[in-house]
């Protein structure tokens, strides 16, 4: 079993890469593309990237806080015990709320549907609301296709009829890792334990 995760998890992080880096390119309109199989301009060293992944209280235009994080300085070095700014909606957060907005980032939602209905249904991820209904609308689309086959995606396959805190919990985890540097999977990197996180 452990084989079989490792291998569906490995998956999930290979197509990820590659659509996260096709919709940061999208929506930030890169004149430098951001490239997956280029991990050493990915991450920190990347400016939006780096904005992604830096803590959602610190500001990343700030040269101070892109100088401390690059050099790991102690009070910068990146934690699993706050959000990132990609987890916030419209890459913006409440200083005084930091729960408001949490989690309804297009990118997340996207990242879902890449993973548990199928990465074309992650297009069409504007169109799907606050994100509760997103199972339930790849299912009715898939009815609406009932005589053409279709492959089954893994939501069917284990049953998943809602988003769950662990589905949730998963996503979150894998869209750090398709936005840094990092060339393999480890559950802690540096000081960012993902477990934890």
């Amino acid at each position: 079993l452990k084989k079989g995760a490792d291998a569906a998890r490995g998956n999930d992080t290979s197509t990820l890469k590659v659509l996260i880096a096709t919709w940061v390119n999208q929506d930030f309109r890169l004149s430098s593309l951001l490239r997956p199989d280029d991990r050493q301009s990915c991450g920190f060293a990347h400016d939006i990237c780096g904005k992604l992944l830096c803590l959602a209280e610190w500001n990343w235009d700030d040269n101070l806080v892109k100088a401390g994080i690059h050099d790991r300085m102690v009070e910068y070095i990146v934690l699993e015990n706050s959000w990132p700014l990609f987890v916030y909606e419209n890459y913006a957060v409440n200083s005084g709320n930091l729960e408001q907005g949490l989690s309804k980032l297009k990118i997340l939602v996207q990242a879902f549907k890449a993973v548990f209905t199928s990465p074309s249904s992650a297009k069409e991820a504007d169109r799907d609301g606050d994100g509760a209904d997103i199972l339930e609308n790849n299912w009715h689309a898939c009815r609406q296709l009932n005589e053409v086959k279709v492959k089954t995606c893994v939501a069917s396959i284990i049953n998943m009829k809602k988003v769950t805190p662990h589905s949730i919990a998963y996503i979150v985890c894998q869209v750090p890792f398709a936005l840094s540097g990092i060339l393999s999977w480890h559950t802690v990197d540096g000081n960012f334990n993902y477990e934890a996180f």
